[in-house]
C-alpha cells in the first residue's frame, strides 16, 4: 500500500466553545475597550497587556473557571484569536502575568470604570433600574491575614479581613461583608460595596443609596432591603431627598407589638394580594393577603400587614417542634437529676442548666418549668459490730430534685393568632398594597445572587490585601454580561500548596505552610439579554 504524499497544508484544530457569544456580549457592553482605557500602560516587566489579561480572565470565569495557575492549561485548545492574544502570547502566559493585570486593576480608577460600565450595560441591554434591592452577606476565609488591615495602598482604601457577625454561622472564620444590589428586572447586579468583616448592616444603606443616586443621576427609583433600612436615619435620609423605600418593620419595633396585641381582639380586614399552587401536587395554594395597619410607624409612614399561608403552617409547625425539642431537653436533665451521679446540688444549679436547655431548644417563650426538692434520710451505724441496743447511727441527709415541664397555653394561643403575618413599612403613597407586596417578594432573587456570587472555592490567601478589592472589583465588571455559572466549589492544588482564585481568579502568591484558604468567594451572575 502506498503512503499518500504529504500536502502542503497542516491540519490545526482549535476550540471554539462558547468563546464566541462571550466575546460578543463583551463587545456589546464595551469591556475591552473600557479595560484598555481605564487600565495604565504596561512597564517592562508586563509581556501580556493588563487588559488583554483581565479580559482573559473573564473569558475564564465565565466558560471554564479554571485555577489561575492553571490558565495557560485551560486555553492552550482555544483559537488565541478568541482570547485576544497572539499564539506567542498564549504559549507564554502564566500566573505571574496575570497577578500584575490584577494589579494595574487595583491602581486604575475602578470607580470610574465600573460606573461606565453599568451605565453602558444598562443603556445597551435596557435594563430598567426603577426599583433595585440590596442586600449583604458575609464571604468567610481562613487564614490570619496579618496583612489586610486596612492600610491604604496608593491612597485608596483596602478591606479589613477580621472578626464580625457571621451570616454563614461560622463565627470562628475571619471575613468581609460583601454589599451587593441588583435590579428587579432580571436581578441583574447594578453595585456592590466592599466592607470591613466587622461592619455592621444598619450604617450601610445611607451610602449605598446615595452612590446608587450618583450612579443612576436620580432618587426616585424603589429601594428594597432587609429589616435593616427599617431605621431612623436610613428612612428619613432616603424620604427627604426624594427617595422611595420598602422594608419590613423589625419584630422588636413597639409598632409590632402594638399590631400583635391589637390582632387578639380585632379581626383585621385581609385582602388576597396574590395566589400561586402549592409546592406539591395535592398541597393547598400559597396565598397572600394584605391589611393595612390602623397606625403609621412612628416616623409617618404606612405600614403593611402580610399574612401568608405558607408561612403560617411554617410558623406553627416551627413553634411545635421548638416546644417537642424543649420537652424532650427537660426529660433528660430530668433522667440526670434522677441518677445516682447527679451533679446538679441545688435549685438555682438545676433552674440554671434547664433555662440553657430550653434556650438551646429555641422553646423559653412556651414551656415552663418546675423544680422540686425532696430530703432523702439514711442511718448508718457510727461503728461496726453486731446493732444493740445501745448502738448509735449516724443520719445522713441528701437533698434530690425532681423537674417537670409545662405548657403555657395562653402564650401559644397568643402566638398561633399571627402566625404568618409580618409588617412592611414604605413611603410610598401612590403603590396599592399587593404592589408592595410584590415589589419587596422579588428579594428572594437577590439571594440567589448571593449563593451564585459566594460559592465555595478552595483558594489560597490574598497575600496583599489591595489584590482583595481588585479581585472583587474585577467580579463586578463580569456579572452584567448575562451567565449564571455551575454552582460547584472549585479545588486547586499544586505541589501541596492552595492557590487562589477568588471568584475571578487572583494573582498567585507563595505563603507559609501556615496559611489556609478563602472559603467563600465570588462567582458571576447576571442576566442574559
Amino acid at each position: 500500500m502506498s503512503t499518500p504524499v504529504a500536502g502542503p497544508f497542516d491540519l490545526c484544530s482549535h476550540r471554539l466553545g462558547a468563546l464566541p457569544i462571550v466575546n460578543h456580549f463583551l463587545d456589546r457592553a464595551g469591556l475591552p475597550a473600557l479595560l484598555a482605557r481605564y487600565l495604565p500602560a504596561a512597564d517592562a516587566r508586563c509581556r501580556l497587556d493588563p487588559a488583554t489579561a483581565v479580559r482573559l480572565l473573564v473569558a475564564n470565569l465565565l466558560t471554564g473557571r479554571a485555577p489561575l495557575y492553571a490558565l495557560g492549561e485551560w486555553a492552550a485548545p482555544f483559537a488565541p484569536q478568541l482570547l485576544g492574544l497572539t499564539e506567542a502570547e498564549q504559549q507564554a502566559l502564566g500566573d505571574d502575568q496575570l497577578g500584575r493585570a490584577l494589579d494595574r486593576l487595583f491602581d486604575a480608577d475602578r470607580a470610574g470604570l465600573l460606573t461606565e460600565l453599568m451605565l453602558g450595560v444598562v443603556a445597551e441591554f435596557a435594563v430598567d433600574t426603577t426599583a433595585l434591592h440590596n442586600d449583604s452577606t458575609s464571604i468567610s476565609v481562613h487564614g490570619v491575614y496579618r496583612w489586610a488591615s486596612g492600610a491604604p495602598r496608593g491612597g485608596k482604601a483596602t478591606p479589613v479581613v477580621t472578626f464580625g457577625h457571621s451570616k454563614d454561622h461560622r463565627p470562628d472564620l475571619k471575613q468581609l461583608v460583601w454589599i451587593l444590589t441588583v435590579s428587579a428586572d432580571g436581578a441583574v447586579p447594578v453595585a456592590y460595596r466592599l466592607a470591613d468583616g466587622n461592619t455592621n448592616d444598619d450604617p450601610t444603606h445611607i451610602p449605598t443609596w446615595d452612590g446608587l443616586v450618583q450612579l443612576l443621576g436620580r432618587s426616585d427609583f424603589l429601594y428594597v432591603a432587609d429589616s435593616k433600612l427599617a431605621s431612623a436615619a436610613a428612612m428619613s435620609h432616603i424620604h427627604t431627598r426624594g427617595g422611595r423605600f420598602i422594608t419590613v418593620l423589625p419584630r422588636n419595633r413597639s409598632e409590632d407589638k402594638w399590631f400583635r396585641d391589637w390582632a387578639q381582639t380585632h379581626r383585621p380586614d385581609w385582602t388576597e394580594a396574590a395566589r400561586r399552587p402549592g409546592a406539591r401536587s395535592g398541597e393547598p395554594d400559597r396565598v397572600h393577603y394584605t391589611c393595612g395597619a390602623p397606625l403609621p410607624c412612628a416616623e409617618g409612614h404606612r405600614i403593611i400587614w402580610i399574612l401568608s399561608t405558607a408561612k403560617a403552617a411554617r410558623d406553627a409547625a416551627t413553634r411545635q417542634a421548638r416546644i417537642e425539642a424543649g420537652a424532650a431537653a427537660i426529660d433528660a436533665l430530668a433522667i440526670k437529676l434522677a441518677g445516682p451521679k447527679c451533679r446538679y446540688k441545688t435549685i438555682v444549679a438545676v433552674e440554671t442548666a434547664a433555662a440553657e436547655a430550653l434556650d438551646k431548644a429555641g422553646a423559653s417563650r412556651w414551656l415552663t418549668v418546675t423544680v422540686t426538692a425532696t430530703t432523702e434520710e439514711s442511718f448508718r451505724q457510727e461503728h461496726r459490730g453486731r446493732p444493740g441496743a445501745d448502738t448509735r447511727y449516724r443520719k445522713t441527709t441528701r437533698t434530690r430534685h425532681t423537674i417537670s415541664w409545662n405548657t403555657r397555653l395562653d402564650v401559644l394561643a397568643y402566638d398561633a393568632v399571627t402566625d404568618g403575618m409580618f409588617p412592611l413599612v414604605t413611603n410610598d403613597t401612590l403603590m396599592t398594597d399587593a404592589q408592595v407586596l410584590a415589589a419587596y417578594r422579588y428579594q428572594p432573587h437577590l439571594e440567589r445572587r448571593h449563593h451564585l456570587l459566594t460559592s465555595v472555592q478552595n483558594a489560597a490567601p490574598l497575600f496583599r490585601q489591595h489584590r482583595i478589592r481588585a479581585v472583587r472589583g474585577q467580579d463586578l465588571n463580569l456579572r452584567p454580561l448575562g451567565y449564571e455559572p455551575p454552582n460547584e466549589s472549585t479545588r486547586a492544588c499544586s505541589g501541596g500548596r492552595r492557590w487562589t482564585s477568588a471568584g475571578s481568579p487572583s494573582p498567585l502568591v507563595r505563603e507559609p505552610p501556615t496559611s489556609s484558604s478563602v472559603s467563600h468567594c465570588p462567582a458571576l451572575s447576571g442576566r442574559c439579554c
